[in-house]
């Protein structure tokens, strides 16, 4: 068994950096070695203060705004990274990571299949990471497992494919204002509307990356790119959730739909509404795949599996695979597949 714990670092602690952080001070043989976050009510505060953890005999981490003070190189084995949802805005901070020598597990949903939207920076992550003999891998609840991952691995047990459709039912309550911004909850129809209209408004993000990790993985070419739809859900009454508040007749969130051809045929569909506190409208939260083929799938979770703790479990639990990876950039079809550590961090590691 490894000698030293696995040294985690946080970059971005909010809703996702900070919960990864409190699951992390609860397991065996890891270690929160560092955070960086810019929020000015966390900045120069202890790591165990903000979460209200008791700190014992730990060392004590203090937050800090400049990533410089955070890790050097190799000071960590992998830097969680939560700041951001698009390639483009986290590939100059993935770059500074992994030329310091550590491995990076990023929440970014465009980060789960990069190649999908931003193929020459996928690629230049890729060579990055090699050159710096680390790996790097993007991933969540969704995309990375409930619309993807899931319905991959489903088709494992079929001879044949013709259609795939993941469903997806869920609560934006658990999540930070940076995803209430880009669903606009809170705001008014009409300037949804305005918003969507401007392309301001990214809704969910990860249909590309979802269904070109599908047809990649099962070996389907699309005929032309991911076709997607964005409607929004006004609501009838007043909703308060942690990071957001939605008047009667303002937005609580969206519906997305996105659609891949095959072949001249609809062969991949994705519908995902998503909203805060679905339950004051009588909405009923639920994950389903639907599989037509050799045999048919038709797999169905309800409610659905929570947004917030399923993107925590899911990046502290591909923390290991992606230490022992061989160097590059990697997607959830790459690695083994995520599993709970129950166990010792150190036991999963290869020397």
């Amino acid at each position: 068994m490894r000698k030293e714990n696995v040294k985690v670092a946080i970059w971005g602690f909010g809703a996702m950096g900070g919960g990864m952080a409190e699951v992390l001070l609860r397991k065996k043989g890891v270690d929160v070695v560092g955070v960086c976050d810019i929020h000015p009510d966390r900045v120069g505060k202890s790591v165990f203060d903000v979460l209200g953890v008791a700190r014992g005999n730990r060392q004590d981490v203090i937050i800090k705004s400049d990533i410089h003070q955070v890790i050097s190189k190799k000071s960590a084995d992998v830097v969680l990274l939560c700041t951001d949802s698009f390639t483009a805005k986290t590939f100059d901070k993935i770059k500074l990571i992994v030329e310091l020598g550590i491995n990076v597990v990023s929440s970014a949903e465009e980060m789960s299949y990069p190649k999908a939207k931003e193929p020459m920076l996928a690629e230049e992550i890729n060579r990055l990471a090699k050159a710096n003999g680390v790996s790097v891998l993007g991933t969540g609840i969704n995309p990375g497992l409930m619309m993807d991952l899931l319905a991959i691995l489903m088709t494992g047990a079929c001879t044949d494919v013709e259609y795939v459709k993941c469903e997806r039912v869920n609560s934006l309550s658990p999540f930070g204002p940076a995803v209430m911004e880009e669903q606009g909850v809170g705001i008014s129809l009409d300037k949804f509307n305005k918003l969507s209209a401007e392309g301001h408004l990214a809704g969910h993000v990860g249909f590309n990356e979802s269904i070109n990790m599908i047809t990649d993985a099962i070996g389907w070419k699309l005929d032309k790119p991911v076709e997607q739809t964005m409607a929004p859900i006004v609501s009838n009454v007043y909703r308060k959730s942690k990071y957001a508040e939605v008047k009667a007749g303002d937005v609580a969130g969206c519906t997305m739909k996105g659609f891949g051809h095959v072949g001249g045929k609809l062969a991949v569909e994705m519908i995902h509404p998503q909203q805060i506190e679905p339950e004051l409208e009588g909405t009923n939260t639920g994950d389903y795949v639907v599989i037509k083929g050799t045999p048919n799938v038709n797999l169905s979770n309800k409610p659905e599996i929570p947004g917030g703790i399923g993107t925590i479990a899911m990046c502290i639990n591909m923390i290991p695979h992606v230490i022992n990876a061989r160097p590059g950039l990697h997607t959830m079809i790459d690695l083994p597949v995520p599993r709970a550590i129950m166990g010792d961090f150190r036991e999963l590691i290869h020397e």
